[in-house]
């Protein structure tokens, strides 16, 4: 049988040079904006960064701090949980990205990393990071919206070990985008209550001013109230349970039977079937807590399957609104809004980046690890993804993603 006039490896390379050149236009304006990226990087994030302490020695350095934290920050924003897999994420960056970043042309090691992440001043990180988030928040602020936010702690459970408990840190977190403001680690010789002033005077006054501060029935302070109210021109919403016992009998004691307007609520997840009924009202006299306008009554009726009975808790808040300030219907909201720092921000933790199992332990290690977990967290949610999980996938699918998003803040 004779040979074919032209061999078939002739078509499909044509067919593969037409496919390389095709590729080629359509990654022009990426090689562009990658190009582009290192400066804008620099002179953002980077020159942040400059401002951290090094807490080595001068004498043996072989990487710059700032490009050390900036590489373990573009390794979390690809999912990276712990050391090990920071310095295996650096095996793959390109010459684009190593520039961007600051670093050599040989890379830190496992144990470089490592040690200077254990090393590092975690409270002032904590600083630096917020007030760069807080900065960037605050030149999209929308006009007339009342901001709210929740304090809560958590406990980094991974961190304890047979002779010390868990880290404790507590955070404040702005409910509407779903981004952390600032952290503060909890030592285990004190507890929240204390931090909570330290933890909100991290935030710059223009993220406090006429702001709603919800926090769970531990921080239902006195001084907590006249703090936020006195000192940042602050409204609080605090949860009044029994560790206040004449608080919550004097709050039970109110006419709630009298009062016909609720605002009613239904929701199921997962078979679970939640109802919430809110009524609030204005107090006159008779209530000792600083700046008290309204108080608030909350039923939960709540069942485990269609055919389960139903259990009911009765919840207690006050607050220093008036009704004028924040109606039935928004109260509510901004009581549902609280939940925000523990569905958006601690299960995100917990669950995508697997934080109660991580070993670190060390030194600073497990609140930079959170730091930059929340960090990560905060820059996706900036740059609209909703889904943590996949966006942390489509981030390490390709090392230069991380400087990209970094680089649109």
């Amino acid at each position: 049988m004779p040979a074919p006039a032209v061999s078939p490896i002739t078509p499909l390379l044509s067919a593969l040079h037409d496919l390389q050149d095709q590729l080629g236009n359509q990654l022009e304006p990426l090689r562009e904006q990658l190009q582009t990226a290192p400066a804008t990087v620099a002179s953002t994030l980077m020159s942040i960064l400059r401002t951290v302490a090094d807490p080595r020695s001068r004498s043996g350095r072989r990487h710059h701090l700032p490009g050390i934290l900036a590489l373990a920050i573009c390794a979390v924003l690809a999912g990276t949980r712990n050391y090990t897999q920071i310095h295996a994420w650096t095996r793959d960056i390109d010459d684009t990205t190593r520039a961007a970043l600051e670093l050599t042309t040989v890379l830190p090691s496992e144990t470089t990393i490592r040690k200077t992440l254990q090393r590092l001043d975690a409270d002032t990180l904590d600083l630096t990071l917020g007030a760069w988030i807080q900065s960037r928040l605050n030149a999209t602020t929308i006009p007339g919206h009342r901001r709210v936010i929740a304090v809560d702690g958590k406990a980094v459970r991974g961190s304890a070990t047979r002779t010390a408990v868990a880290r404790f840190l507590m955070s404040a977190v702005d409910t509407t985008r779903g981004v952390v403001l600032g952290q503060v680690d909890v030592g285990a010789k004190t507890n929240e209550i204390p931090l909570f002033a330290t933890l909100l005077d991290t935030l710059q006054d223009t993220d406090l001013n006429g702001a709603v501060i919800t926090a769970d029935a531990l921080h239902t302070q006195r001084a907590h109230a006249r703090y936020l109210y006195e000192h940042h021109g602050a409204h609080y919403l605090f949860t009044v349970k029994r560790n206040q016992p004449t608080l919550h009998d004097q709050l039970a004691a109110l006419p709630w039977g009298r009062i016909h307007q609720q605002h009613a609520s239904s929701e199921r997840s997962h078979g679970r079937q939640e109802e919430r009924f809110v009524k609030a009202v204005t107090i006159a006299t008779g209530i000792g807590f600083d700046h008290a306008e309204q108080a608030v009554r909350i039923v939960r009726r709540r069942r485990e399957t269609p055919t389960s009975a139903w259990t009911s808790e009765t919840v207690y808040a006050v607050t220093s609104l008036t009704s004028a300030q924040a109606n039935l219907e928004t109260l509510a909201g901004y009581l549902r809004a609280h939940w925000c720092i523990e569905n958006r921000v601690h299960w995100v933790r917990d669950v995508t980046f697997d934080e109660d199992r991580c070993r670190i332990r060390t030194g600073s290690g497990p609140q930079v690890m959170a730091t930059l977990r929340n960090l990560a967290i905060t820059v996706l949610r900036l740059a609209g993804h909703t889904n943590i999980a996949a966006a942390l996938a489509h981030h390490a699918r390709r090392p230069w993603r991380p400087l990209q998003t970094l680089a649109g803040m």
